[in-house]
């Protein structure tokens, strides 16, 4: 794929561009038509000559092109001379915000470009917009030159308003979104898209965008132990992103409702690139206080300690790791798995963690769920009817057939608070986990007690 799009790349910059037919019908100026002849077909080094003696004029130029030229191959021509500028040298993209572009629309044309069916296109638009909007001056005239360690753009104290950019960027994130959802090309949209997420989230204003999009758990699925030196890259750039994300409160939540949680615990635990177990291990570190007795249900002291046994070269990390430690082993005495339990009812999620499936965590802990007058087993039994997603519904109704089997008026409570009613209502979801749970539940609901512990759960 990588050589057919470089394939693709070297015969769009052979083509012959008839500049002196724009400049007739008006759609470029002479002075655009005299940039053009003395870049066009020139070697990269006479090129960079050029963008290091006056690039803001030349990228005035493309985007008159961009502008008012709607032809597919000028446009991949024009969008191709400036992503190969931009790659070699990205702090190139600063030029577009100089004063003598003041009054051009930088954004448009390359917005315009991504409505387009044409995934070359899209993809080299989306690397130009990102950079773009990422070079973004600040006050006092300096750009962003990367991210501190608290997920914030380091020159943000000199910061000045971005909501003036949110028409652009939310349009953009949605775009990205999209790819990710249905990507336009089978195996580079993934990439481009999680790849742009991650420069664009080092902004804090623009992670709220990605929350309103519902894009947190897109990234979701490409949160696993890497596999191959490619896909380190991809997961690499998929937890930065969470990890710029754990610093906007209403990001947690998205992050844990999307089971990202036991994904940065794999992610870690695979031992892959330092760099990756790095923003792993701090996207914890931000979460646990939220989500502490999560994580440990899924194992957490444990990697932490045996990652804690190899040598890293980052301070951030080891000291992340220590943290994680302490506060793990503070947590674990602090929760009984009671608790734990609870505060994953409550939560309105519910996974397929140990202690579900655990016999002597509910022949130690049944009792427990009659305090409140049975405020826990009354949320589970809400979560039946609330809940559209379709693992908390399996785990929901397995739980219910457990609270049957192990309290001895079980079948009672339950029929009294009308969970019989809701819980058939899940036997025909669309799920089969769900259909199974529930048809379980039903049936330790009809059998007596002393049958119930022969079905399979």
């Amino acid at each position: 794929m990588a050589d057919s799009q470089e394939s693709m790349k070297e015969q769009v910059l052979k083509r012959e561009i008839p500049w002196e037919t724009y400049m007739t019908a008006k759609m470029i100026q002479g002075t655009d038509l005299m940039l053009l002849r003395r870049y066009d077909h020139r070697g990269p080094e006479v090129q960079s000559q050029l963008l290091n003696q006056d690039g803001a004029a030349y990228f005035k130029t493309f985007l008159a092109v961009l502008r008012n030229v709607s032809k597919e191959e000028t446009t991949e021509y024009v969008l191709t001379l400036l992503d190969e500028a931009l790659q070699a040298v990205p702090s190139r993209a600063a030029l577009f915000h100089d004063k003598t572009l003041a009054a051009d629309d930088i954004y448009g044309p390359f917005l315009r470009c991504l409505t387009r069916k044409n995934w070359f296109t899209q993809e080299r638009a989306t690397r130009i917009l990102t950079l773009i909007i990422s070079s973004r001056p600040r006050a006092g005239g300096s750009a962003p030159n990367g991210t501190s360690a608290n997920g914030a753009s380091t020159s943000s104290a000199a910061t000045v308003p971005f909501d003036s950019l949110d028409p652009i960027v939310s349009p953009f994130i949605d775009f990205l979104c999209a790819q990710l959802k249905s990507p336009s090309h089978p195996s580079r949209s993934v990439p481009t898209a999680i790849s742009a997420l991650a420069a664009l989230l080092r902004e804090r204003s623009y992670r709220p965008l990605l929350v309103k999009a519902d894009g947190v758990k897109l990234l979701a699925p490409h949160i696993v132990p890497p596999s191959g030196q490619q896909h380190v890259q991809l997961v690499y750039e998929a937890v930065l992103a969470v990890w710029l994300l754990t610093f906007h409160e209403p990001a947690q939540a998205a992050i844990r409702a999307a089971r990202i949680i036991p994904k940065l615990i794999d992610v870690a635990k695979s031992g892959a690139k330092e760099k990756v177990v790095r923003v792993a291990v701090l996207s914890l570190k931000n979460l646990f206080d939220k989500f502490g007795s999560d994580m440990i249900e899924h194992g957490l002291l444990k990697v932490v300690v045996i990652l804690q046994l190899q040598s890293w070269s980052d301070e951030d990390l080891s000291a992340a790791l220590q943290a994680l430690e302490e506060s793990a082993k503070s947590n674990i005495k602090i929760l009984s798995s009671f608790d734990q339990y609870k505060a994953e009812v409550l939560s309105g999620n519910l996974d397929w963690t140990p202690m579900h499936k655990d016999a002597s965590f509910w022949r130690e802990n049944i009792g427990k769920f009659e305090e409140n007058d049975f405020q826990t087993l009354r949320v589970l039994i809400t979560l039946l009817e609330s809940s559209n997603d379709s693992r908390t519904l399996a785990v929901a109704c397995h739980d219910l057939g457990q609270f049957i089997q192990y309290h001895p008026a079980g079948r009672g409570v339950a029929l009294d608070l009308k969970a019989k009613e809701k819980v058939m209502g899940r036997m025909t979801h669309p799920d089969p986990e769900v259909q199974k749970q529930a048809l379980l539940c039903i049936q330790k609901l009809l059998l007596s007690a002393k049958y119930t512990s022969y079905l399979q759960t």
